[in-house]
């Protein structure tokens, strides 16, 4: 490996170590759910605020994220998100109450940003020809994370029930829950201090008149022989921009008639990637398992398919991107996510719900269980009917502490199709709009307008996010999980006839090239 190509990919392991932590923070708190909904009494709308807090700081930061990277620097910006983490996660570990756990989980949505920080630095730190991967590198390390979440989250589970004298030391089963959210303070320092080891953006240097330094930096990443071409285009793409640097000035030249195209193809594919439904079902990925009747210890062990799978597509689109193209992967995927979610929404819309006798004596361990009798012989159609039956004989409290363990013994469905439709669903998304948004978004715009359109349109992105996070609980309650999926599907289908028509190739193309193509176009 040359030299150039070590420095590239090592300043972007670094910085893409920011996903790694995103992955493990949207994650482990997906295990806690079941312990911090009992230990502080919440209902599903509180439940719903803790996934939808993190959602609710990204809203905030992502204006402040534009605004550093192009006052401060893409760097100088992600070590204040590195601290937040930090800042975060022991917070969420020590929180003495349920409003205390909901700011600290607000504070780590502050620091969501990293991943269009992550994104912005590295399409700017690298050449053409590698920048498909090493942008994509940011996907592998969300994906990375929460496979650890998952894993970490099943191993706290397991070692819960043991009566080994470290786990009673530290408290492991009073307070599992702290323990899992704890464990990112690790890695969050960890980055933080990696990132102190990583230059300035090219790209920002230019875009702040320092040519020099910024000659010095691309000296470490290209042939020096291409230096000062490089430079050269950077200027050129500055110079052409609007010199007015106010935020509505640069908002109103991404939507001016010259850059539609682009405008189009980055708000469709913000919708498109959150409605999907992605983040809702990593984040309650284990609750998502209890709707197949597999238990509370099945349902963890089944959650970490989702990471593995993750894990494995995300790299086989990092493979392939700069070898197939984006286009394809992103049109083809997305087809792959409709049928997929088409799967989960058929399984879940033929199943049944109904109580045995034989159910009821494999759950003597739940108290008054043999209220349950009353509804031996009904059938549900719904997962619906069939939660709102058993709150109506168990109360509110029981059906939600035990409905794990009702689901389980009560539900009759395909869960080999529904789990292998969740499982596609994750491979399609992973390999497709998942990490390749983050390659276009840091491809079609160009330097002048790049810290603001990014984070705009991953702002437009987390708000998709925080709204699907905050209403999943309450869907699952009331929509059912057949529903859920056929809606995702359906705005998924629309984005994906939108991205056809308009989405152009980037492969193989200096960030200058892509602009005026699609200008041209």
């Amino acid at each position: 490996m040359s030299s150039f190509k070590k420095n590239a990919f090592t300043y972007a392991t670094i910085v893409a170590l920011g996903g790694f932590v995103f992955g493990l923070d949207a994650a482990l708190i997906s295990g806690a759910f079941k312990f911090i909904t009992a230990e502080f009494n919440l209902n599903e709308w509180q439940v719903g605020a803790l996934g939808f807090g993190p959602g609710i700081g990204v809203l905030v930061a992502l204006p402040l994220a534009a605004w550093g990277s192009n006052k401060y620097g893409r760097k100088a910006t992600l070590k204040v998100i590195a601290a937040l983490y930090l800042i975060s996660a022991l917070g969420s570990a020590f929180a003495p109450s349920y409003v205390t756990l909901l700011a600290a989980r607000f504070l780590g949505g502050l620091a969501f940003s990293s991943i269009t920080l992550a994104a912005m630095y590295i399409g700017e730190i690298s050449p053409a020809k590698w920048r498909g991967k090493l942008v994509s590198m940011t996907q592998i390390n969300i994906v990375i994370g929460l496979t650890a979440a998952y894993f970490i989250n099943y191993w706290i589970l397991q070692a819960t029930s043991s009566d080994a004298e470290w786990v009673t030391s530290i408290g492991l089963k009073e307070y599992t829950w702290r323990w899992m959210l704890g464990i990112e303070i690790i890695p969050a320092l960890i980055w933080f201090g990696l990132l102190y080891t990583v230059p300035r953006s090219p790209a920002w240097l230019v875009y702040k008149g320092k040519h020099e330094e910024a000659k010095q930096t691309l000296k470490k990443v290209i042939p020096e022989n291409e230096i000062e071409i490089q430079v050269a285009e950077m200027q050129q793409s500055v110079s052409e921009g609007n010199q007015d640097r106010s935020v509505g000035s640069q908002l109103k030249e991404i939507f001016s008639s010259k850059m539609s195209i682009i405008a189009v193809v980055a708000l469709t594919m913000a919708l498109v990637q959150q409605f999907t439904g992605i983040n809702a079902v990593l984040t309650y990925a284990p609750t998502v398992m209890e709707q197949l009747g597999l238990g509370e210890q099945a349902a963890f062990q089944q959650a970490i398919w989702i990471g593995l799978v993750s894990v494995i597509f995300t790299v086989l689109s990092l493979v392939l991107i700069d070898k197939v193209g984006r286009r394809p992967m992103m049109i083809w995927g997305l087809v792959w996510v409709v049928l997929s979610l088409g799967i989960c929404a058929y399984g879940f819309g033929t199943a049944k719900y109904e109580v045995t006798e034989k159910a009821i004596s494999e759950m003597q361990d739940i108290p008054e269980i043999n209220k349950l009798t009353t509804l031996v012989g009904k059938q549900y159609a719904t997962d619906i009917e069939f939660k709102e039956a058993v709150k109506g004989v168990m109360g509110e409290i029981s059906a939600r502490d035990n409905s794990s363990t009702f689901l389980q013994k009560s539900a009759v469905l395909n869960a080999a199709l529904i789990l292998f439709g969740i499982l596609s669903f994750i491979a399609a998304f992973h390999f497709s709009v998942g990490p390749i948004m983050w390659v276009l978004l840091s491809e079609i715009f160009p330097i002048s307008l790049r810290g603001i359109a990014i984070p705009f349109f991953a702002l437009i992105s987390s708000v998709i996010s925080a709204l699907t996070q905050f209403f999943f609980p309450w869907q699952l309650a009331n929509m059912g999980a057949s529903s859920i999926f056929l809606f995702y599907g359906g705005i998924v289908f629309v984005g994906l006839i939108i991205l056809y028509k308009y989405l152009p190739e980037t492969k193989n193309l200096t960030i200058e090239e892509i602009q005026a193509k699609l200008e041209k176009k």
